[in-house]
């Protein structure tokens, strides 16, 4: 394999020499450069990275020819395979990535082995154009091979890489994914303008001016275009949710999907028709609509939807004018309308299916805020009284004052269903203030008793209304507005006064209201919360909703712990810390690398204001004595451990430091037993075995090694070997602590050190130091490396702790004395020469010269007790040696204070 590489390496440049020799006639050069573009045509996408990288690297090539194949190699994600082989190749070839040298060249269908470190370099290499090609150029070459897969059909892991490059690298940017930017004409509208033909840069399609027809064939002029094929479509749609839902960016979300959301309401509400139907088009639509709307947190967003209950597509004759059709059994289509006189009706017959679909969506996503707003606007509409006409006038309905335009009857008829349909099934959300209540009675009130014609419907429902809020437990007078308050007495006096039936009811609710307050014990009156505990409450519960509901999508569960975090940072007493603990807890179990990082932030920020039930919470799950977490969480754990430990700097001591660092030892240390992991191991080395027994039974002989017909070198075959040494090191080895796991306690350890060496003090810091000396000498091993590297890490950050102190002047209470210093010193240098970790041996060599340091420095006084003492130098006297300017000799000068310099023999 090593030989087929350096023979293609080989062609390259010689080719290249032939095609760009600076010295070469012009002739030898076009026919140099036809060989070397044939050459490259021919040559698999992969292996031509893979080369041309090498090729690259300094001093490899002569420097005209250099230049060339760098400008090459930019342009190879422009190849139609491209963009995947780009991905697959920084995958294969980052230090992060565990993938083995010889599968990098073959394809991947299941996707690679993606880490964060490795999908942030590929997404930097893919969304930033080259500095010789325009953005208008460089991403109409990559998205659709980007979009393609978005798909899944090379894989969930590709698609997530996808999304991640279309989301933060490309419409993540303002230069780039702004609306009208190239990035957004090249990723978003593709997906947009199939759902949406409106929102297409490109303009409303003109209509043909001449039509021609073959003989004895009739054109008809009434046929619509069709403008999006029913797969189109679905596929725009399953696009845009691969790309919502694979990766949490809420602000993308709602940028994606605010031009969407009549589109989307039209698709989501069709009438049912089959499942095939259902899950190309309703399903997407509807999860789409409820991730925007939960994300939108705005009730006039209902109320645009109401509006627009019977709307299906675009009748603005200013933009392409377009409708949703149904095609055979279960397809949808996109079809444009020709002509401007053509009206889009509104079907009356979905009215009743249309509003069982809103109210259904209120239901699942709305908040009691947004279905009590929406609730009192429609009834306040539908009591709203009407004023008599004393003339006759006829104006045209643009000319007339916005509050005499009559109402248009559809909309009063979809308005009243709406109304009755919410009244039916949500009865007991309708009303989540008792202040709203009684500022919509209060204006229902006034507005019938001032208009000409007596409304006795609304008054009716504003007196029980009333009757209601009144009544009702908790309720006090004085926490309502006074002009409420005032003009419902008014109103109820004039009621009152009248000769009709509801004069009584209205007297009765006067004196009622009156001598409201003082009908309750006031020993057992309840204190009313105030407004911004209601707010907060409501903001709570919706973010619980977010967060612990099982369908939520990766955006809205990210908006969940957004919105409980703006709760923790504004001190809300509504949170409940220690649910909020075990919450964050069980969503750091989970895999979703983007989901877990919001964790680790929300946990630094409980950590601020309760750092003891902060950190008692992380180290249950990190040391988890029961052993029920897995390795992968339990590291988890310790990186939201490490980042609390840095947020609480110098305030991290006392009783938190000491468990911490008791807890970090523990796992750290070589004593360490986990028998149930131990019992876990030994029953699957006995399937192990059973299985292999039953192979050699199988084969009747001994099993064949398969592993040969992978063409690998010796150097890949002792490479290979050596990986899986270590890997299969680092697990739990009779019962033993992880070693990962170790080395994980050791660093967060060492950050401890650096963040407060005196918060942990010498009863840590002693025993840390011994642990890391035994370790670099006890664990020499191949699979420990990461330990020791870790051990060596400490011992520098405890040193450099110490030397940041004596600068600075802090007294820690306890330093390092020569004889600790000699020992520490001699172990390190021994490391230094005989560790097979080359990293280890560096690091040694490392903390010896820090040590030396530390000696020399221990030899004259600090940066702080200069400046305490107020001289003008640090270096005033060495051992058996003064320099002050006591002892220095007089010399004859020419001018005064200036020393005169002499040259001698």
């Amino acid at each position: 394999m090593d030989g087929n590489k350096d023979t293609l390496a080989s062609a390259i440049e010689k080719a290249g020499m032939k095609a760009f020799q600076p010295l070469s006639d012009h002739e030898s050069r076009s026919e140099g450069q036809r060989e070397f573009a044939a050459l490259l045509s021919r040559t698999n996408t992969m292996a031509l990275m893979s080369t041309l990288t090498e090729l690259t690297q300094p001093d490899r090539v002569p420097g005209y020819l250099r230049v060339h194949l760098m400008d090459i190699l930019t342009l190879l994600p422009q190849r139609p395979d491209g963009v995947r082989a780009t991905l697959e190749f920084v995958f294969s070839v980052h230090p992060s990535s565990t993938v083995r040298a010889s599968e990098a060249e073959m394809p991947q269908n299941q996707g690679a082995n993606i880490t964060m470190e490795a999908l942030k370099l590929a997404s930097n290499l893919l969304s930033a154009p080259p500095a010789t090609v325009a953005p208008e150029k460089w991403f109409p070459g990559i998205a659709p091979q980007l979009l393609a897969l978005l798909d899944g059909k090379e894989g969930a892991d590709l698609a997530k890489a996808a999304a991640y490059v279309i989301g933060f690298g490309v419409l993540g940017r303002k230069q780039f994914g702004a609306p009208g930017s190239p990035g957004w004409k090249a990723f978003a509208e593709p997906m947009l303008a199939k759902i949406d033909p409106t929102l297409s840069s490109q303009g409303p399609v003109r209509e043909p001016l001449l039509f021609s027809a073959k003989p004895g064939e009739v054109v008809d002029l009434r046929k619509e275009t069709i403008l999006v094929d029913a797969d189109e479509l679905y596929v725009s749609l399953r696009r845009l949710s691969s790309l919502l839902n694979s990766h949490p960016n809420p602000g993308l979300t709602k940028r994606l999907l605010v031009p969407l959301i009549l589109p989307l309401w039209t698709l989501s509400s069709w009438p049912p028709v089959n499942d095939t139907f259902d899950e190309r088009y309703r399903r997407p639509a509807s999860a789409l609509l409820q991730v925007y709307l939960k994300l939108s947190g705005s009730p006039q967003k209902f109320q645009e939807l109401l509006s627009t209950l019977l709307v299906n597509g675009n009748s603005d004759a200013s933009k392409t004018r377009w409708i949703y059709d149904k095609v055979g059994d279960s397809n949808l289509q996109v079809k444009g309308l020709r002509g401007t006189n053509v009206d889009v009706g509104l079907d009356l017959g979905l009215l009743e299916s249309k509003s069982d679909a809103l109210v259904e969506l209120l239901q699942s996503v709305g908040t009691d805020s947004d279905i009590s707003t929406l609730f009192l606007n429609l009834l306040r509409s539908s009591l709203k009284p009407t004023n008599t006409v004393n003339e006759i006038r006829i104006a045209p309905k643009d000319e007339q004052p916005e509050g005499e335009r009559p109402k248009d009857p559809m909309v009063q008829l979809i308005e009243a269903k709406v109304l009755q349909k919410m009244m039916e099934k949500l009865s007991d959300r309708l009303v989540s203030s008792w202040k709203q209540m009684l500022e919509l009675v209060s204006k229902i009130l006034g507005e019938s008793q001032t208009s000409e014609i007596a409304n006795d419907d609304a008054t009716a429902v504003s007196l029980s209304l009333l009757n209601l809020v009144v009544t009702a437990p908790g309720f006090q007078k004085s926490n309502v507005r006074a002009d409420v308050l005032a003009s419902i007495e008014q109103s109820l006096e004039r009621i009152s006064k009248s000769q009709d039936d509801l004069s009584q009811t209205a007297r009765n609710l006067s004196l009622l209201l009156k001598y409201r307050d003082a009908i309750d014990d006031s020993s057992e009156r309840i204190t009313a919360p105030t407004d911004r505990q209601v707010e907060d409450r409501k903001t709570y519960s919706l973010a619980i909703s977010y967060i612990t509901q099982v369908d939520s999508p990766p955006p809205v569960r990210t908006e969940g712990l957004n919105l409980l975090s703006g709760l923790i940072q504004a001190g809300s007493p509504i949170v409940d810390i220690q649910a909020t603990l075990v919450l964050l807890s069980s969503l750091l179990n989970g895999d979703d690398d983007y989901i877990n990082l919001t964790v680790v932030r929300t946990f630094t920020q409980v950590a601020n204001k309760h750092p003891r039930s902060t950190t008692k919470e992380i180290l249950e799950h990190y040391v988890d004595a029961n052993e029920l977490e897995t390795t992968d969480t339990r590291l988890r754990f310790g990186e939201a451990l490490l980042q609390v430990i840095q947020r609480l700097g110098e305030t991290f001591s006392g009783e938190t430091a000491k468990q911490v660092g008791e807890a970090l030892l523990t796992i750290a240390g070589r004593r360490g037993h986990r028998p149930r992991t131990e019992a876990k191991h030994e029953r699957q080395e006995r399937l192990a075995q059973m299985k292999n027994k039953a192979a050699q039974d199988a084969w009747q002989d001994e099993i064949p090694d398969l592993s040969e017909l992978d063409e690998q070198t010796e150097e890949e075959e002792a490479r290979n070997e050596i990986i899986a040494q270590i890997v299969s090191g680092w697990e739990s080895k009779r019962g033993a602590e992880d070693v990962r796991v170790r080395a994980s306690a050791l660093s967060i350890f060492s950050v401890g050190i650096e963040t407060n060496v005196g918060g942990l003090g010498l009863t840590l810091i002693e025993p840390a130091v011994d642990l890391c000396l035994n370790v670099l000498a006890l664990e020499p091993g191949p699979e420990t490396g990461i330990l020791r590297r870790a051990a060596i890490v400490l011992i520098l950050h405890f040193v450099r702790a110490l030397a940041d102190a004596r600068e600075s002047g802090r007294r820690l209470g306890f330093g390092l004395p020569d004889t600790s210093r000699q020992d520490i010193a001699r172990s390190l240098e021994y490391v230094a020469q005989t560790d097979n970790d080359g990293l280890v041996r560096e690091h040694a060599r490392d903390v010896v010269e820090s040590l030396n340091n530390w000696q020399l420095s221990t030899l004259m006084p600090s940066v702080a007790e200069v400046r305490d003492d107020g001289g003008p130098s640090a270096l005033t006297r060495l051992a058996g040696l003064d320099i002050g300017m006591n002892s220095r000799p007089s010399l004859p000068s020419l001018e005064p204070g200036r020393p005169k310099i002499e040259e001698i023999e």
